[in-house]
C-alpha cells in the first residue's frame, strides 16, 4: 500500500506509479487550467469538516454499508474485470475499498483519493490490516485528478461538494471508460426528503447550502453531474435506492 499527497495544496506529489510514472499519471493541461481555479478556502473548509468527523463517519459508513444495497450497486455498475484499475474519488475511510479490490483482484489496481488526511488515515489502517499491496491512497482534490487513465471511476456522495459538478464529472469521463456516481436526490417521499433536508442543513457549509433552498442546491448539483454523464458517455444506467433519495448513475463508453 502506498500513501501519497500534499496536505496543504490537496494535490498529489508522489512516486507511486498510479500517480506519476505509468500511463495513469496526469499531465493534462486542464489540471492547471480550469481545475486550477479551485477555491483554497472551500478546500480547507471541506478538509476540516471531514477531518473532524473522520472517526464517527468511519463507524457510521461501515455500519450502514449494506443499507439499500447502494454501495454494492455502485461496484456492480462499474463492471470491473480482474486486472483493471479503478479510482475512487472521495474514498473517505475506505468503506468501498474491499469490494473494489475484490472486483479487480490482486493483479488490478485500486487508487483511493481523498482530501481529508484523517479520512485517509482510517483507510490506510484498513489497507495495512488487509495487507493489500495493490491499493494506493492519495491525498488530493478530486477536481484536479492525480491520475489520467483508469478503467473505472467511482464517487459516492461526492459530486454535491463541487461548485461545478459538470466540469468535474466531465473530466472524470475523459480519464475512465466507466464512471459511476451515487448521490442524494430530493425526489423521494416527504419523510425521506425531511431527513435529507436535515442532513443537508447540518452539513450546510460542506455543501455550500446555506440558502433558503438547500435541497434545491443539492438537486441542482446532482442534475449537473448527471448531465455530464449524459453528454460525455455513450451508455447510461440509472437506479433509485432508499425511497428515491439516492440514485446510482453509471456512464460508460462501451
Amino acid at each position: 500500500m502506498t500513501r501519497d499527497g500534499d496536505g496543504e495544496s490537496g494535490s498529489a506529489a508522489s512516486d507511486d506509479p498510479a500517480a506519476s510514472d505509468d500511463p495513469a499519471a496526469s499531465d493534462d493541461p486542464a489540471a492547471d487550467g480550469e481545475f486550477g481555479a479551485t477555491d483554497p478556502r472551500r478546500l480547507r473548509r471541506i478538509r476540516r469538516g471531514y477531518d473532524a468527523w473522520a472517526r464517527v463517519y468511519d463507524w457510521f459508513a461501515r455500519a450502514t454499508a449494506s443499507v439499500g444495497g447502494v454501495r454494492a450497486a455502485c461496484v456492480d455498475a462499474l463492471a470491473l474485470d480482474p486486472g483493471d484499475t479503478v479510482i475512487e474519488f472521495g474514498c473517505g475511510p475506505g468503506v468501498n475499498l474491499p469490494a473494489l479490490r475484490d472486483a479487480v483482484g490482486p493483479s488490478g489496481r485500486v487508487v483511493g483519493v481523498d482530501i481529508s488526511p484523517r479520512m485517509l488515515d482510517r483507510a490506510a489502517g484498513l489497507v495495512e490490516r488487509r495487507g493489500w499491496e495493490n491499493v494506493s491512497l492519495v491525498e488530493a482534490d478530486a477536481e484536479r485528478p492525480p491520475v489520467a487513465a483508469a478503467d473505472g471511476v467511482l464517487a459516492t456522495f461526492v459530486t454535491s461538494l463541487f461548485p461545478d459538478p459538470y466540469a468535474v464529472v466531465r473530466r472524470w469521463c475523459d480519464l475512465a471508460d466507466t464512471v459511476v456516481l451515487a448521490a442524494f436526490v430530493p425526489e423521494g417521499n416527504r419523510l425521506a426528503n425531511a431527513a435529507l433536508r436535515a442532513f443537508v442543513a447540518l452539513n450546510g457549509r460542506l455543501f455550500d447550502a446555506r440558502t433558503d433552498d438547500p435541497l434545491g442546491r443539492l438537486a441542482d448539483r446532482t442534475a449537473a453531474a448527471r448531465r455530464a454523464l449524459d453528454d460525455h458517455t455513450g451508455v447510461r444506467e440509472r437506479r433509485r435506492r432508499l425511497l428515491g433519495t439516492i440514485v446510482v448513475e453509471a456512464g460508460r463508453d462501451r
